[in-house]
């Protein structure tokens, strides 16, 4: 009996060994997508809930590198390679529908996932120079929000953000996003020392909403939101903000009263959570899905009513999947948004700031 060396180990992509048939990975892998088109199909009225979506994109990704190692495969024919062309056509058009008609509850979700990309991440991702801004001098600083200096594309800029953590320790110090008034009055002190200085301002909105604890009420809570909606409505700053995250009532606005309003594609931005209006319309926070479709929280939704300037796509399944491509993505569109405002002089763009929130949500007209 002829026994056959062993094969010598190499240092760069190992080869398939010669009896690989590729036509029966081809059907191996045919078979294997198929499977997950018809379960998609099977739960076709479930699939609007997340985890069928999520399952479906893992299910997705090991066909892809399936694909992947087919295409490694030395010595293919001519129709190997078409049935692995036809593989990965049907593999873009499933993703497509797995992607497609995502609801206001499930974006929702999404905007709360924790591996979504908060502030520090863009900060680090899109701007140079960083330099972090503390305390309020007034009474204490507040790590729920981040504010600094920093350079955009080599324009000298402030940065002002709220901040959400990972892990149970740095949430417990960011508050899990939720500020207290120092934290704004931080944020509207950099905001004033842009004004001083001529530098354009970049927000970031990510919080379920201002802390609500007796300890942020006793030291003027409201006071605290109300005071930066005037000042910023009046600010001789270019200002542009954009929710990447969750955008909820005025713990969100008090730091996005800007030039432009954008929103990631799947964040939120709403008065109220789906579940707290869901318990106060029905008295059933499990009609939250239902809740979230009415208040037109979406992105879309609040591009077709004019709350906001404009819309950032995300890669393929969020921003969450890829910080990288997200951050691109925006940084793209805040390099077109700040250039149109700096063809503008300050003045007009702070009457049109004014003006644009003082007719927002107008239904009727009054003809003079």
């Amino acid at each position: 009996m002829k026994v056959s060396k062993p094969r010598k180990a190499t240092t760069g992509n190992v080869e398939p060994p010669p009896s690989l048939d590729g036509g029966q990975v081809v059907s191996g892998t045919e078979f294997l997508l198929s499977m997950v088109e018809s379960h998609w199909s099977e739960r076709n009225g479930d699939a609007r809930k997340l985890e069928v979506r999520v399952k479906a994109e893992h299910e997705l990704a090991k066909i892809e590198q399936q694909i992947e190692q087919l295409q490694a495969v030395p010595g293919q024919n001519d129709e190997t390679r078409r049935q692995i062309d036809q593989l990965h056509e049907r593999v873009e058009a499933l993703r497509r529908q797995v992607h497609a008609g995502l609801g206001a509850w499930e974006r929702t979700e999404l905007a709360r996932h924790p591996q979504r990309p908060y502030t520090l991440d863009y900060v680090d991702r899109i701007f140079t120079d960083w330099s972090e801004i503390h305390g309020d001098r007034a009474f204490a600083d507040d790590p729920a929000i981040v504010c600094g200096m920093a350079r955009f594309h080599g324009d000298e800029v402030v940065v002002i953000g709220q901040q959400k953590a990972r892990d149970a320790k740095q949430r417990v110090y960011r508050n899990f996003g939720m500020p207290h008034p120092e934290g704004y009055r931080k944020a509207l002190r950099v905001m004033h020392i842009a004004e001083k200085f001529g530098r354009p301002i970049f927000t970031f909105v990510d919080t379920d909403g201002a802390h609500p604890g007796l300890g942020a009420e006793e030291r003027g809570q409201g006071e605290a939101i109300a005071h930066n909606l005037r000042e910023m409505a009046r600010l001789h700053a270019p200002i542009i903000a954009t929710v990447i995250g969750v955008g909820g009532s005025g713990g969100a606005l008090a730091i996005a009263v800007a030039d432009r309003v954008l929103m990631m594609e799947n964040s939120v931005y709403s008065v109220i959570s789906p579940e707290g209006c869901a318990s106060i319309m029905w008295r059933d926070a499990s009609k939250k899905d239902l809740a979230a479709e009415a208040m037109k929280i979406t992105a879309s939704d609040l591009s077709e009513l004019g709350c906001i300037d404009g819309v950032v796509p995300e890669p393929e399944g969020g921003a969450h999947t890829d910080h990288e491509a997200a951050a691109a993505m925006l940084d793209a569109v805040l390099q077109s948004q700040y250039k149109e405002l700096q063809a503008k002089p300050i003045e007009e763009l702070v009457a049109l700031r004014y003006n644009k929130f003082r007719n927002m949500a107008q239904f009727y007209r009054v003809e003079g």
